[in-house]
């Protein structure tokens, strides 16, 4: 049995994994092995379907030592005008750049591809099949916990007759080799509400099938972020900012929950597909208003609950029974990026376990999370500065999440050290905007008084939505 001596075994190498060893080995002397199942870093990035990209601007993604993408802006395609979104190709690459010309030349990075963990500092070569005990010094860090659910790997939650022509998102640009088995398909029908469907539809009708020829089963309609409000650069400030500030005005406002959304909806911070239904849904999904118009072009919407079982003729759901043209092509977008789990402390001994601290950014929480372990000693003070926030599910998920959010950043502004560091991150995004406002350019001084302003009335007022 091999022996391997560490101070930190991280458990994941994907966006939160190497966002905390990132900075950790910035703010501290700890050496750290790396161990995960699949065979190059980026974790579910590596799994994804080619024409993925980021919900959010690259501006603020990945690891805070290392730029991913190049700061432009989009001129052509439904993100025009708006920050650069990375392909998942893209963000791939930039991973094993990260770990290949940024950790491991630190020296104090190890790195183990192919490796299942297996407890108690074990670690099983899934090739070989060999053992490694790993001594950990310090702690163990599960970066894996809050992982999502892949198309391509999951397994479907309902019955599949045979015949049936069921294919992930990743197949379908491989659809022309289809022609030698069985045909090109004429008729769609996509298989769930999320972020991964909508980008399956927009793919399907940029790629030239008809928007008649695809139905869709929406299980639950989401409210969706709209991306506008995401953008990390001064020319955007006045918009974004504002709506900032107005989004704080609707937590302080809001009488329900519903008044909430329709409120965040008016002031242009969300959008939703079908302005006639009112959504159940809100996993923070992000979009253009380009990517809705589109959307909106698919009239065929099945609403009868989540799928059962197919065949090759129909498909069954929890509410009825509705026939296909043989044929059809069903499309598995059902996993669900964001499983839910319970929350559970962050720094718990000789663990850490990765978990959200701000909506919604993992590689910044992570990094943040790094931060706190390398400068604070006891768990008491990191759980203060690390608070868990839920992901909001259902609409009354929402309010709770924010006021931990809110929470989390009030603590951070309390610290002078941490809050100086937050600002000088890349993955924060907006600090600098924020601290960096010309003190004669009264029009941005004022919406950030406003926003702050709102932002005390908000946090009074999100207890009481969540105790209604």
């Amino acid at each position: 049995m091999n022996h391997i001596d560490t101070d930190y075994l991280v458990i994941g190498s994907g966006t939160a994994g190497l966002a905390f060893t990132d900075t950790l080995i910035d703010e501290s002397d700890a050496h750290v092995t790396i161990v995960d199942r699949r065979g190059k870093p980026g974790g579910h990035w590596n799994d994804a379907y080619s024409f993925v990209t980021l919900h959010q601007p690259s501006a603020f993604y990945g690891v805070n030592s290392m730029e991913l993408g190049s700061r432009r802006k989009d001129t052509v395609g439904l993100n025009q005008g708006l920050y650069e979104l990375a392909s998942g190709a893209e963000i791939s690459g930039y991973f094993d750049r990260v770990m290949n010309h940024r950790l491991l030349p630190s020296g104090r990075v190890a790195y183990h591809p192919m490796c299942n963990h297996l407890g108690e500092g074990r670690i099983e070569n899934l090739l070989s099949g060999e053992i490694s005990q790993v001594n950990v010094r310090r702690k163990v860090v599960d970066a894996n916990y809050m992982g999502p659910s892949i198309p391509s790997t999951h397994t479907p939650r309902f019955e599949v007759g045979e015949g049936v022509r069921l294919v992930p998102p990743n197949a379908l640009p491989q659809l022309w080799f289809g022609q030698a088995k069985g045909g090109l398909p004429r008729r769609f029908v996509i298989l769930g509400a999320g972020k991964t469907a909508m980008d399956a539809a927009v793919w399907l009708i940029g790629a030239g099938a008809p928007a008649d020829a695809i139905q869709w089963v929406v299980p639950r309609d989401s409210w969706l972020v709209n991306r506008i409000t995401t953008q990390p650069a001064v020319e955007f400030f006045k918009g974004g900012h504002r709506r900032q500030a107005d989004q704080m005005e609707a937590l302080a406002l809001a009488t329900s929950t519903e008044d909430l959304f329709l409120r965040l909806e008016a002031c242009g911070a969300l959008l939703r597909i079908d302005r006639e239904r009112m959504p159940a849904m809100f996993h923070l999904a992000t979009i253009s208003p380009g990517e809705v118009e589109v959307l909106r072009r698919i009239r065929d919407v099945v609403r009868l609950g989540r799928v059962q079982r197919l065949s090759p003729d129909a498909m069954e759901l929890d509410q009825g029974r509705v026939p296909v043209v043989p044929g059809t092509l069903f499309v598995d977008c059902t996993a669900s990026a964001v499983e839910p789990r319970p929350m559970q402390p962050v720094f718990q001994g000789g663990r850490i376990v990765l978990q959200m601290l701000r909506l919604p950014q993992p590689a910044f929480s992570a990094a943040l999370t790094a931060y706190v372990e390398a400068h604070y000693d006891s768990d008491k003070d990191k759980n203060r500065l690390c608070g868990t926030v839920p992901f909001p599910h259902t609409l009354d998920d929402y309010p709770r999440a924010m006021a931990a959010s809110m929470w989390n950043q009030y603590q951070w502004g309390q610290d002078k050290v941490l809050r100086q560091w937050i600002r000088d991150s890349r993955l924060d995004g907006f600090g600098k905007l924020m601290t960096g406002i010309d003190p004669a350019d009264a029009e941005k001084l004022a919406i950030l008084a406003r926003y702050k302003q709102q932002a005390v009335a908000a946090m009074a007022n999100v207890s009481r939505l969540i105790a209604a």
